[in-house]
C-alpha cells in the first residue's frame, strides 16, 4: 500500500441503509454511498501528517498523495515510522461515561461560541475563523461516541447541546451543517433509539420542540447536489426524519406541515438523473401519508396528485431499467393509493386524468399494470367513487378490465404481485362500478356479462369454487385450532376471534365476498338470462344458495369501517334486499 493510500484509508463507520442498493442506481455511483457520508482526513490531522511529511522532505497535497521528484522509497519508509511513532505516543482514548460526555459537550459549545464570535468579529478574513471552524468540525465528529450511550442523551438536552446543534444547522459553512446531520443521523438511528426508549424519548422531545425539521428542510435548502458530500447530507437527513417517524408515528403530520411535503415533491419532480436520493424522497412520502389524512388533505392542496401522476406516467410504456427504480415506482404509486382513501383527492385524481393513465397502463402491459389496478381500486371503490366509476365506463374501460377478469396474466411473478391480489383488485373494482353505476353506464356493465354466451359468469362461477373451496379448508383448519384449545381449558375471547377472522379474510374470503356481492348483483339486473346461468352453474356444480346467503349477510355485517351508522345501516339494508331477491 503506497503512503498516499495509507494516508487517506478511514475505518468503515457502518452505515445505517445503502445509499445505493445492490446493482448501484441509475445515477451510477461506484462506491455504494453508506448512509453516513464516508470523510476522508479532517483539517486536523492532515496538516500533522503534512508536518511530519515536511520533516522528511516530502510533499503531500489535499488529497494526501505524495509527490517527489526523486525516487521516494526511502522516504516513504521514514515518514511512516514517524506516523506509527506518533500514533504509539497518542493516549489510549478514555472510556465514554457521564462525566467524559460531560465534558465533550463542554468543549463543544466553548468551539461553537468561538467560532460564532470570530466569524461575526472578522466576516470577510477567512483565515482568522477558519482554525476555529476546524475546531469546531473535530468536536462535532468526537460527538458521535455518544450514539454508543443513548441512556445519556438527557445530558445533551440539559446541556442544551441539542438547541446549540440545531443552530449549526444553518451555518454559513455547509461542511458544519452536514456534520451536524451526520451526528444526528446518528444519534437518532433506530436501533439506538429502541436500546434506551428513556433517552430516545428526551432527545426526540427536544429535537422537535426545536423544530429540527423545518430547520433541516432549510438546510436541504441551499445543498446543492452535484457534489457528493452534499448529496450525501440530503440522505443522511431524509434518514433523520425516516428514523424519527418510525420511531414516532405521530410527527408524521408536524413534519409534512413544516415545509417537508413541500420540499419532497420539489425533489421528486425535479428533472435530474435518478439516484438514490429521489428513491428515499418516494419512500419518506409514502411514510408520511400512511393512516394520516392531515397529510392527504395537504398533498391534494399542493398539487401533489399532478406531480405524483407526471412522475408515474414515465412507465406507461416502459418498464424500470434498475431495482431501485421500480421500488422507487412502487412507493410512488402506494403514495397515490393512500392520497385517494381521502374523498377530496377523488376529484383531483378525475380531474388530473388520473383514469386515463391508470387505464394506459392496464392496456400497456408493463410493471406498472398490477399498481395501476390497484390505484383504480382505490379510487372507485365506496360511494365516493361513483364519478370515477361512471367515467371509467365514458373512457371505455370496461374493454380493458373485463380482459383482465377474465384471465390473469402470467406475468405477475416479475412483478412480486400474487394471483390472488389480481383477482381481489379486478373483482373488487367490478364490485363498485355495480355499486355505484346508474342508468346507461349500468346497462353497458350488464350487457357485458351477457355477451359471447355469458362466458364472463361462467369466469365468476369459475372463481366463487376456487375461493369457496380456499375458505372452507380455512375454516377447517380454525375449527381444529379452537377445538384444541378448549380442550387446553384456553379462554377464546374477541380478540382471538378477530385473529381468526382476519385469518379467514386473508385465506381468501374478502374477494369471495366479493364474488358472491357481484353474483348476486347480477341475479338482480333484471336480465333473466343471468340469473339463471348463475343459478344453472351452481346447482351443477353442487353449490348452495343458502352458503351464498350466509357469505352476504357475514359480509353486511362487516360493511362500511369507519363511516356513519345510517350509511351502515342503508348498505346493509341495500345489500339484504338483494341476498332475499336471490
Amino acid at each position: 500500500m503506497d503512503v498516499g493510500e495509507l494516508l487517506n484509508y478511514q475505518p468503515d463507520r457502518g452505515a445505517k441503509r445503502p445509499r445505493d442498493g445492490d446493482g448501484g442506481s441509475a445515477g451510477g455511483d461506484e462506491d455504494s454511498r453508506g448512509g453516513k457520508q464516508q470523510k476522508g482526513l479532517s483539517a486536523r490531522e492532515l496538516a500533522r501528517y503534512r508536518e511530519a511529511a515536511a520533516a522528511a522532505g516530502v510533499g503531500i497535497d489535499v488529497g494526501g498523495e505524495m509527490r517527489d521528484t526523486e525516487e521516494l522509497s526511502g522516504d516513504k519508509k521514514k515518514i511512516l515510522e514517524k506516523l506509527m511513532d506518533q500514533d504509539e505516543e497518542e493516549p489510549e482514548a478514555e472510556p465514554v461515561d457521564e462525566s467524559s460526555v460531560k465534558k465533550m459537550i463542554l468543549t463543544f459549545e466553548k468551539r461553537s461560541y468561538k467560532n460564532q464570535e470570530l466569524r461575526i468579529k472578522f466576516p470577510d478574513s477567512p483565515e482568522k475563523f477558519m482554525e476555529s471552524e476546524l475546531d469546531l468540525n473535530d468536536i462535532i465528529q468526537e460527538m458521535h461516541v455518544i450514539a454508543t450511550m443513548p441512556d445519556l442523551y438527557h445530558l445533551l438536552v440539559e446541556l442544551n447541546a441539542v438547541h446549540s446543534l440545531l443552530g449549526l444547522l444553518s451555518h454559513e459553512n455547509t461542511d458544519v451543517a452536514i456534520a451536524v446531520v451526520d451526528l444526528l443521523q446518528e444519534l437518532t438511528d433506530i436501533d439506538t433509539l429502541h436500546e434506551s426508549e428513556e433517552g430516545a424519548e428526551v432527545l426526540i422531545d427536544a429535537l422537535l420542540e426545536g423544530q429540527v425539521v423545518a430547520l433541516l428542510v432549510q438546510n436541504m435548502d441551499r445543498l446543492d447536489e452535484q457534489v457528493k458530500e452534499e448529496a450525501d447530507g440530503i440522505f443522511n437527513t431524509l434518514a433523520i426524519i425516516e428514523n424519527m417517524a418510525e420511531f414516532r408515528p405521530g410527527l408524521c403530520t408536524e413534519a409534512a406541515q413544516q415545509g417537508l411535503m413541500q420540499w419532497l415533491l420539489k425533489r421528486i419532480k425535479a428533472k435530474m438523473p435518478f439516484d438514490a436520493n429521489k428513491l428515499y424522497c418516494s419512500e419518506i412520502l409514502a411514510i408520511l401519508l400512511q393512516n394520516n389524512d392531515n397529510t392527504r388533505e395537504l398533498l391534494g392542496e399542493m398539487d401533489g396528485i399532478d406531480v405524483l401522476l407526471q412522475q408515474l406516467s414515465v412507465f406507461k410504456r416502459h418498464n424500470p431499467s434498475t431495482a431501485e427504480e421500480q421500488e422507487m415506482m412502487e412507493n410512488l404509486f402506494d403514495a397515490l393509493c393512500s392520497c385517494l382513501m381521502l374523498p377530496a383527492n377523488r376529484d383531483r385524481f378525475l380531474r388530473g386524468e388520473g383514469l386515463q393513465l391508470m387505464n394506459l397502463m392496464l392496456r400497456e402491459k408493463k410493471m406498472s399494470r398490477t399498481s395501476a389496478m390497484k390505484v383504480l381500486d382505490h379510487g372507485m371503490i365506496g360511494p365516493e367513487g361513483a364519478d370515477n366509476c361512471h367515467k371509467f365506463v365514458d373512457i371505455l374501460g370496461l374493454r380493458t378490465i373485463f380482459p383482465l377478469f377474465m384471465k390473469t396474466p402470467k406475468k405477475m411473478k416479475k412483478t412480486g404481485a400474487s394471483e390472488k391480489e389480481h383477482e381481489e383488485h379486478v373483482s373488487s373494482i367490478i364490485a363498485s362500478m355495480l355499486r355505484n353505476l346508474k342508468s346507461q353506464q349500468r346497462s353497458r356493465l350488464f350487457t357485458k356479462f351477457t355477451e359471447n354466451d355469458c362466458e364472463k359468469v361462467d369466469r365468476l362461477m369459475e372463481l366463487h369454487f376456487k375461493y369457496l373451496e380456499a375458505v372452507q379448508q380455512a375454516d377447517k383448519r380454525i375449527e381444529g385450532e379452537k377445538h384444541e384449545m378448549v380442550r387446553r381449558g384456553e379462554i377464546l375471547d374477541d380478540g382471538m376471534e378477530d385473529e381468526f377472522y382476519l385469518r379467514r379474510l386473508d385465506a381468501g374470503l374478502f374477494v369471495l365476498q366479493l364474488i358472491c356481492y357481484i353474483m348476486v348483483e347480477i341475479s338482480n339486473s333484471g336480465i333473466s338470462q343471468l340469473q339463471q346461468r348463475v343459478h344453472q352453474i351452481l346447482n351443477l356444480r353442487g353449490g348452495s344458495v343458502k352458503v351464498v346467503r350466509h357469505i352476504m349477510r357475514e359480509y353486511a355485517e362487516s360493511i362500511g369501517d369507519g363511516k356513519s351508522e345510517e350509511f351502515k345501516e342503508a348498505e346493509r339494508k341495500r345489500i339484504m334486499d338483494l341476498v332475499e331477491n336471490f
